[in-house]
């Protein structure tokens, strides 16, 4: 056996007429370490997700509170609401791209995320890419889960008249505002203990739900206001020249970073695919129109608001708490319950309880997986990565990005340049198999990992203002001084530069992978 691609027969696989691919009965190596029953490939017959699942799951994924105070954030850099809503645009174009290239394998293969990585880090290595993507999806899941908890609390309070506000406090907030998180963590945990095709159900209707709860707070704004506000005629602060550039481009890497996550993670979801038509078409009509135009609800409704109560209230549940009756209260509070559960649960348990799983197969499965994410979701302390826009938008999502996309593009050259989009199956649970490499690992990605995320992310950098207070915590030069240039393009440059050094590395094994196919 070589190094990297042994030779001999590959495990028997059927492909059907639409070329998606099982395995042959009785050919799924359940006994090996590297597999368990939520790991293996998805029967065809249980591949039922039509466009409309998938243009539903990110519609329910996209119209949550922190996709619609996006908008807000960039306005508060600088940019007028036309700059803003073109930068989340031009993002949500951009990642659909790869979103498509690593979703592919879903349909046509019925692997979750960390076993598509085994074709290129090895069985072993993987976990690597499986425990990033699951550490940034337990800080996501922590950060959804307090914005909900907190939407709760504020209307709970409204309804109360008040008194939750002035209630004892516990680590300086009040304690039905602890309370309201817990809660709200629990009822997460609870449906994703039903299962995916519990979700899929759930999403297909909390998708028409969110968007007639948004085009409502617009329509009652815009009646309290008698049309919109000053804010769509307010001027940029940075115009189009040299003082908007070095604004945009980090926050377009943000908002890049927004979904980078689903852009690797996306075949937990797409294996459930009927058809790659189903996901191709699904992806595209519900990510960037929906995130596009949950921009430009946000800039409308934000600016009725100004016209109505002399300021620019962004924050949708802050402004749902201003209803003069219990009715329109109560419509908020179910709102923005389905809205963040049907992101949170969607996008930052399923993928991480896959990742965990795949980390001990015989020890934990989806639904330890799911528990391990809720309790790490709580210990990141959430309420302190969402404290300032320069925190959230350049530290957290400007990382998180840069490194997901080097991750990204390792798995766009493996599966797309050096294997053409050919898997086999079962070696992708079985030690000693295809994917093997040396000893579970192959050293190519691991090195092309770690150069692109040096790239990506060694110059980062936090701002310091005129106060001279820091916006981050990394030092003003950069953690590494000379790559600071390079820090606002973090997630560009880490897919970039993984994927060349993989190819170069994967040169000469190229023809040896094709060759057993």
């Amino acid at each position: 056996m070589t190094e990297t691609v042994p030779s001999g027969s590959p495990m028997a696989q059927s492909v059907d007429s639409s070329g998606r691919i099982e395995l042959a009965p009785g050919a799924f190596p359940a006994d090996s370490p590297f597999a368990n029953e939520d790991l293996r490939p998805v029967p065809v017959s249980e591949r039922k997700w039509t466009t409309y699942n998938f243009a539903a799951l990110w519609i329910s994924m996209a119209h949550c509170i922190p996709s619609w105070t996006l908008a807000s954030g960039l306005v508060a850099l600088g940019m007028d609401w036309k700059q803003a809503v073109f930068t989340i645009a031009l993002a949500n174009v951009i990642v659909l791209l790869p979103m498509l290239a690593t979703g592919h394998a879903g349909p046509k293969y019925g692997i979750p995320f960390p076993v598509l990585a085994r074709a290129s880090f090895g069985l072993r290595g993987a976990n690597i890419p499986a425990m990033i993507r699951a550490a940034v999806a337990c800080g996501w899941f922590g950060i959804q889960t307090w914005i909900g908890g907190s939407g709760i609390f504020a209307l709970g309070s409204k309804l109360t008249g008040g008194q939750w506000e002035t209630a004892g406090k516990i680590a300086g907030n009040p304690w039905p505002l602890w309370l309201c998180f817990i809660l709200f963590w629990a009822l997460q945990i609870a449906i994703i203990y039903r299962g995916m095709d519990f979700l899929r159900h759930f999403e297909n209707w909390a998708a028409p739900f969110v968007i007639v709860g948004a085009f409502v707070l617009l329509i009652w704004i815009a009646v309290k206001a008698d049309g919109f506000g000053a804010l769509l005629d307010q001027p940029s602060r940075l115009g189009w020249g040299a003082d908007f550039w070095p604004v945009f481009f980090p926050s377009l890497m943000g908002m890049i970073g927004f979904w980078a996550t689903l852009s690797l993670n996306i075949p937990d979801f797409t294996r459930f695919g009927a058809s790659q038509k189903a996901q191709t078409w699904g992806q595209s009509l519900g990510l960037p129109t929906t995130m596009t135009l949950f921009a430009i609800l946000a800039v409308l409704v934000t600016s009725g608001s100004e016209a109505v109560y002399g300021e620019a209230i962004w924050d949708p549940v802050t402004l749902a708490a201003k209803a003069d009756n219990t009715f329109g209260l109560l419509f908020a509070l179910i709102t923005v319950l389905i809205a963040t559960i049907s992101v949170n649960i969607a996008a930052n348990v399923v993928s991480p309880a896959y990742d965990l799983a795949n980390l001990a197969p015989k020890l934990i499965n989806f639904r330890t997986g799911a528990l391990i994410t809720g309790v790490l979701g709580i210990l990141i302390f959430p309420w302190k990565l969402i404290s300032t826009p320069e925190f959230y938008i350049f530290t957290w999502l400007g990382v998180v990005g840069g490194l997901l996309g080097t991750v990204a593009g390792i798995l766009i050259a493996d599966y797309w340049i050096i294997r053409r989009t050919v898997l086999h199956l079962a070696d992708l649970y079985t030690e000693g198999g295809r994917y093997w490499y040396t000893a579970g690992w192959n050293w190519r990605a691991i090195a092309a990992f770690l150069v692109g995320g040096v790239l990506a992310v060694g110059g980062s950098y936090s701002s310091v203002n005129a106060e001279g207070v820091s916006s981050g915590p990394f030092p003003q030069d950069g953690l590494i001084p000379f790559l600071k240039p390079l820090a606002d393009y973090g997630w560009a440059v880490g897919l970039a530069t993984s994927m060349l050094v993989y190819v170069a590395l994967m040169a000469g094994e190229r023809e040896k992978a094709r060759a057993t196919v």
